[in-house]
């Protein structure tokens, strides 16, 4: 039986067991910065798979490691979820973990605690076909992604030390083999007008008119952005509107618009502050972008800029390649390559740092943060052979 066979067959025979993985994770309910719960028992199945050593970081990341070789490669799959939202919209308990119909439901069970539990399965199966090539692996439970993508990654190469080769971002691909994303940033724009009583408006100067004069210019700038082949249209969407008077019968003050940038190819975090600034221009206005700052469950305060850098892979990119041949190595035909709609922790570990990335992960990303969540537990079959076969053939 040659590896692909066998790595097949084990990822089949440990079926029910990488099943069983997801589901005792999903039954833990672990929104960033409260996934510490969620981090052991992760950190409990690896140790359970014989991984060789498993950590967690200062931030709180769960880190498994096979092998001590002097190339790394790395797998990553964020342990956080987003809260449930309107119970009524959900069929049965969020946090279930069921098994059913060849599905484990319940919330994270897509986005994205099916790659870590494929991971636990990928580390078991090269365990028992005993891995020794000259490679470290690292298959990281990373935490704190819902709230600010790609920070965990850049604790684990700043604080860390650990700054691998390639990376392969477990996040749910409907079955495709992913080489890019979008970018993002949360920017804000802050009104500043004068109050005056409302029976005389003239004497004032309205921040929310001139917020909204901003929105709908907003709504025409984002027809015209810039479009690229393979990631698509840059975008812009008005998320949030906040204004402030001294009363209901007085003239608002101040106003704050929150906006959703997504960056194709070739946007910059300079280039859509200057748009926005431009269609602010001769208002009393200012535009920034956020920052992130926030506590981990461990107590370490961390943080960073929420500018989330686009990223892509030629199809022709050797990370790219070897995922097209583990992927025909194991099912026989090639991947369907594709990219994310979503953001993920690469706009870090490739937007910043320009390590390479790859994306395979189980489940659908039409899933992710909608009621109903649920993963194919033959996807978790498929995760956890592929990420083996590439840790063989890397």
């Amino acid at each position: 039986m040659n590896a692909a066979a066998q790595i097949l067959d084990l990822s089949r025979r440990y079926r029910d067991d990488t099943a069983a993985t997801l589901s005792e994770l999903v039954k833990i309910r672990s929104l960033s910065c409260q996934e510490q719960e969620a981090a052991a028992k992760l950190a409990d199945q690896m140790k359970a798979a014989r991984f060789d050593e498993v950590t967690i970081d200062g931030l709180g990341n769960v880190i498994g490691r096979i092998g001590r070789g002097r190339r790394i490669l790395a797998f990553d799959g964020h342990i956080d979820t987003v809260d449930v939202g309107n119970l009524a919209n959900w069929e049965s308990d969020p946090f279930s973990g069921e098994i059913r119909d060849g599905f484990v439901h319940g919330r994270g069970a897509a986005d994205q605690k099916g790659g870590p539990a494929a991971m636990v399965a990928a580390g078991r199966i090269l365990k028992e076909i005993g891995f020794d090539r000259d490679l470290t692996l690292y298959f990281v439970g990373s935490v704190m992604e819902e709230d600010c993508d790609g920070l965990c990654w850049k604790y684990i190469i700043e604080e860390d030390g650990i700054r691998p080769e390639a990376v392969v971002i477990t996040e749910p691909t409907d079955g495709g083999l992913y080489r890019g994303q979008r970018g993002r940033m949360e920017i804000e724009v802050e009104f500043k007008g004068v109050s005056a009583h409302g029976s005389a408006p003239e004497r004032g100067r309205n921040a929310i008119y001139m917020a909204s004069r901003a929105c709908l210019a907003a709504e025409r700038l984002n027809e015209r952005l810039a479009v690229d082949e393979f990631l698509g249209k840059g975008s812009i969407a008005l998320s949030q509107f906040v204004s402030g008077s001294p009363s209901l019968c007085a003239v608002a003050d101040y106003a704050r618009i929150h906006l959703d940038r997504r960056l194709t190819w070739g946007e910059t975090k300079a280039s859509a502050v200057a748009e926005i600034e431009a269609i602010t221009a001769g208002e009393e206005a200012k535009v920034f972008v956020l920052d992130y700052e926030e506590s981990a469950y461990t107590g370490r305060r961390y943080g960073m800029q929420k500018y989330y850098p686009t990223w892509k892979w030629a199809e022709e990119h050797p990370a790219v390649q070897a995922g097209a041949r583990a992927y025909a190595a194991l099912f026989g035909k090639p991947p369907r390559i594709g990219k994310w709609t979503f953001s993920t922790n690469a706009v870090t570990i490739s937007g910043v740092y320009g390590i390479p990335a790859i994306g395979f992960g189980p489940g659908a990303e039409a899933m992710a943060h909608a009621p109903n969540e649920k993963t194919p537990v033959e996807d978790l079959v498929h995760a956890a052979a592929f990420y083996a076969m590439l840790a063989i053939n890397f």
